[in-house]
């Protein structure tokens, strides 16, 4: 990758060089201001007013091109038409062909104007960004939300493209009446559901589907996987993830999530029964549970430097070593041994493969299809996380086969042994292992390219949380001055080599929303994994009581993310949303103190599920912002953003899986008060910090 300044130089349209935004002078100008404030001879208030009026103007040049050409091809669409209904008249099927070459030739021209406004709306984002952290200042909201809904402003026209719906439409339109129909009377309004077979009208629909990026369900659940992809891929790129694109390959890596999860959740209602069976305490389920993600911390790292080189053997390592762990979980029991019974919960850690699914989807998934990827992800880990639970509820039976003992302990182990066994043979004999790349940076293209990803044009516009006020702090996009030499900017965007590298690549606005991930991850893993120990001593439930509820906590995953996705996030900024989702997660944890009234169930249930329910959201928001502010040289290789948001997620289970066992020696009547404790104490320092960070950019 080399930097945007000369990205956008190469792959400008010759012809309409001067109507581009002139990224690098406005460049220039954001370090002329720097100068100026620094040596005193510019004030921060002047510094703003003039920046808003270049790039307004910057910004009716475009727009006013746009709709220059917007009425060209109206008037070739026009004219077109008349031909069009002159040969309904007296059909010929040679003025027919060459009528539909035209109508394509339209629709060609349109598709350079959609590589035209997304590559303008890029450059606008990237400027806006770097204006904000040269400054530490949140200019891009102001100018986003002082133009965003202003009856004479042209930044819509940018980012919702009008009017060019209407051309869209023209072209489907006709191409559709021109096609042999072979007698059929209907038109393309009476059979929505059958798409136009065209290629230009496909690589139309997929430009206007980059263009038009508003938060939707879909969006909002695909940004709980964090699976970070390149900005601007080239066509060479997306050419190539068609070709390691698998579909069977896909649904098994889909199906390794979802069985991991529902390994990882199945003993959390047992999990306090089997350590008194073997001898230990109620809350020595704390590290029962917590040994698997022990394990993952470890796991996580060689899964992803693993899958640098295949995913095929990691899956297939992942699932023998997942096998032998929940065999030793369930002969623990027979061999009564406590010891057996962690090193099987390790072992399970150590088969922990998210690393490769994530990787999988972000590096072989074409980009078309890249978002339901990730949100099929995110949907298999709420379905697991659900079906662990109800699953465990479920095998309340108890039988021996010669010396094995088979019992709700027992069971979900013997359960996850054998699914792991028949995913393995299943595996084995549908996967297909993706060639890999030997090229890490293409040849870039010169020719005008129809394909520019850019996944978050609108929603890149309102930049999230918070941005390093370091002035002379290298920018984490990459995008450096353009002097002639390549090898700085190409060593800007390669991945990096190890954790202090990538450590050394967080603002402090990531490091905020890291604390955060961590916060709701432990505050989380603390209402879950106790929850059968508080519920037997304050409630006497029984082990399906509590299974059920463990599933119904889950299955409020995905409904949740509908109504935040498709409704919430379309009224508030995401950062409104997140302090607000902190607060309630707040509010939860301050609900479940056991005080001086009674305990109840209602006060249990009901502070459960708005912790649990907040922390949901608030996770899907916090990997949103936090997908686009991380560096991109966080987006490949082994310590990829994936990687540290696992790792943060991990260490705050196993520190809260941790304090679990260890408040257990104080008894069983203090455990609830002085677990939540931490996580109260987490969850305000969180909201502090967010708070702080906000404060510190006006």
């Amino acid at each position: 990758m080399v930097a945007f300044g000369k990205k956008l130089k190469e792959r400008q349209i010759a012809e309409w060089q001067g109507y581009y935004i002139n990224y690098k002078l406005m460049k220039k100008r954001v370090k002329q201001y720097a100068h100026q404030i620094e040596v005193g001879t510019q004030d921060r208030r002047h510094v703003l007013k003039d920046f808003s009026r270049m790039l307004d103007n910057q910004i009716e040049k475009i727009v006013l091109f746009l709709l220059e050409e917007q009425g060209h091809l109206a008037s070739r669409l026009a004219k077109h038409g008349e031909k069009h209904n002159a040969l309904q008249e007296q059909p010929d099927i040679s003025q027919i062909s060459e009528l539909r070459e035209a109508y394509r030739a339209v629709g060609q021209d349109l598709l350079k104007l959609l590589f035209f406004i997304e590559i303008n709306a890029i450059g606008l984002r990237k400027i806006l960004k770097k204006f904000d952290k040269r400054f530490g200042y949140r200019f891009t909201d102001y100018y986003v939300k002082t133009r965003a809904n202003h009856p004479y402003s042209q930044l819509q026209q940018v980012f919702k493209h009008v009017g060019l719906g209407a051309v869209v439409g023209a072209i489907s339109r006709n191409l559709h009446e021109l096609q042999d129909r072979q007698g059929s009377y209907l038109s393309i309004y009476d059979q929505p559901a059958l798409p136009l077979q065209d290629p230009v009208v496909d690589s139309i629909n997929a430009a206007v589907d980059r263009l038009t990026h508003s938060t939707n369900f879909l969006n909002f659940l695909a940004q709980h996987a964090f699976i970070m992809q390149e900005e601007l891929p080239t066509p060479v790129e997306e050419q190539v993830d068609d070709q390691r694109y698998h579909f069977m390959s896909l649904l098994l890596n889909l199906a390794n999530t979802f069985l991991y999860m529902v390994n990882t959740y199945i003993i959390v209602p047992t999990a306090d029964d089997y350590s008194m069976s073997l001898g230990a305490a109620a809350t020595v389920c704390g590290v029962v549970i917590g040994a698997m993600a022990v394990a993952q911390v470890f796991s996580s790292v060689y899964f992803s430097a693993w899958s640098n080189k295949s995913y095929f053997k990691p899956l297939v390592f992942s699932s023998i070593v997942l096998f032998v762990g929940n065999t030793m979980y369930a002969l623990a029991y027979d061999v009564n041994s406590i010891w057996i019974l962690l090193l099987g919960r390790l072992f399970c850690g150590l088969g922990s493969a998210r690393a490769v699914n994530r990787r999988y989807i972000s590096d072989c998934v074409p980009l078309k299809i890249r978002m339901q990827a990730s949100a099929g992800f995110v949907s298999a880990s709420a379905l697991g996380m659900a079906c662990g639970p109800a699953l465990a509820g479920l095998l309340q039976t108890n039988f021996k086969i010669y010396k094995l003992t088979f019992n709700q302990d027992t069971l979900p182990g013997w359960v996850m042994a054998a699914a792991w066994l028949i995913y393995l043979v299943w595996l084995w004999i549908s996967f297909r292992e993706p060639a890999h790349e030997t090229v890490e940076n293409p040849t870039q293209q010169t020719s005008n390219a129809e394909t520019v990803e850019n996944n978050a044009l609108e929603e890149g516009l309102k930049q999230p949380l918070l941005v390093s006020s370091e002035d002379k702090q290298e920018d984490d996009d990459g995008d450096q001055e353009y002097d002639g030499s390549e090898e700085a900017a190409e060593e800007s965007r390669q991945p990096v080599t190890s954790i202090r590298s990538a450590y050394r690549l967080l603002t402090p606005s990531v490091k905020v929303q890291l604390l955060i991930y961590f916060m709701l991850k432990y505050a989380m893993e603390i209402l879950l994994s106790e929850s059968s120990v508080i519920t037997t001593y304050y409630f006497s439930w029984s082990t399906s009581s509590v299974a059920i509820f463990l599933a119904c906590l889950g299955l409020t995953v995905l409904p949740v993310n509908i109504i935040v996705g498709s409704y919430i996030s379309n009224m508030f900024e995401d950062r409104q949303i997140l302090l607000a989702s902190e607060i309630m997660v707040c509010a939860g944890i301050l609900l479940s103190f056991h005080i001086i009234i009674p305990y109840t169930v209602v006060q249990y249930v009901c502070s459960g599920l708005i912790m649990f329910v907040s922390a949901e959201v608030l996770e899907g928001v916090n990997l949103s912002l936090l997908s686009r502010v991380m560096s991109s040289r966080l987006s490949r290789g082994t310590y990829n953003g994936g990687l540290l948001s696992t790792e943060a997620g991990t260490l705050a289970r196993v520190v809260a899986d941790a304090t679990i066992t260890l408040a257990g020696y104080l008894g069983q009547s203090r455990l609830l008060n002085i677990t939540l404790l931490p996580s109260l104490l987490i969850c305000v320092a969180s909201i502090v910090a967010t708070c702080f960070t906000y404060n510190s950019l006006y």
